[in-house]
């Protein structure tokens, strides 16, 4: 596991959108998962203006999400479609077919995680994963106690996101709301793994992510046996790392 640690938030968002550029312009072809949320914003931002400013082909490329919101509509701006979609795969005009992603209604979300992999798989299974960290050491959706051999799967929200969700979009109190996600078994067979973090909120768990015990308790410390895997990691979230 290589740890990097920048020398600023800034250097941080733009080492960590040059390791996706490196991605497309290394293979043409690449199969490439990104992650949602605020630390990703401002990478995608950086690696549309590059590719504005240079642009360079990525008709080949594929993207896809860790993971998508289910039961809300794909409108919301808090799916992981619609955010993925006008942050990168829209300015970067992917073409439709190449951006990989399960639907937010079904009635048969087992269904869809399988036709997910299918498709992921079809294509060379995935190269490059840019893998966000929960504050309770989530990776995906997969939740604290999530099997580490878990397949994609429909997996529970965190409370807290699963309320601010619900004020945002005022869902039915019966809806029942969850994210289909990369189980850690498939997220652990992607050729290479990048977890980011930034910001002092994350210090913590990334300390007990990748300095603690591999533990279901912490999903993401399961990252430390991943062959090829780098941390990439702000200041403030490096700052409690011996």
């Amino acid at each position: 596991m290589k740890i990097t640690i920048t020398n600023s938030t800034k250097e941080f968002d733009i080492t960590a959108a040059w390791r996706i550029i490196g991605q497309m312009l290394t293979n043409p072809q690449s199969v490439i998962g990104l992650s949602t949320g605020e630390t990703t914003k401002e990478m995608h931002r950086i690696v549309s203006a590059i590719h504005r400013e240079y642009p360079f082909d990525v008709s080949q490329v594929t993207l896809f999400n860790v993971d998508e919101l289910t039961n809300l509509p794909r409108e919301y701006a808090g799916s992981c479609y619609t955010m993925i979609k006008t942050q990168l795969a829209g300015p970067l005009s992917i073409p439709e077919e190449n951006f990989i992603m399960p639907p937010t209604l079904s009635d048969d979300f087992q269904a869809e995680a399988r036709e997910f992999e299918r498709r992921l798989a079809e294509r060379g299974g995935a190269d490059l994963q840019m893998l966000g960290i929960g504050m309770n050491g989530h990776i995906g959706i997969n939740q604290p106690g999530t099997p580490f051999e878990s397949e994609t799967w429909v997996s529970p929200m965190d409370p807290d996101f699963e309320a601010r969700v619900r004020r945002e979009t005022q869902v039915p109190a019966d809806t029942i709301l969850g994210g289909l996600t990369r189980g850690i078994r498939n997220i652990m067979h992607t050729r290479r793994v990048i977890l980011i973090a930034k910001g002092a909120h994350k210090a913590e768990i990334i300390q007990k992510a990748i300095q603690g015990p591999v533990t279901t308790d912490i999903p993401a410390s399961v990252i430390q046996l991943h062959p090829d895997c780098e941390v990439l990691l702000d200041p403030a979230a490096a700052s409690l790392l011996g």
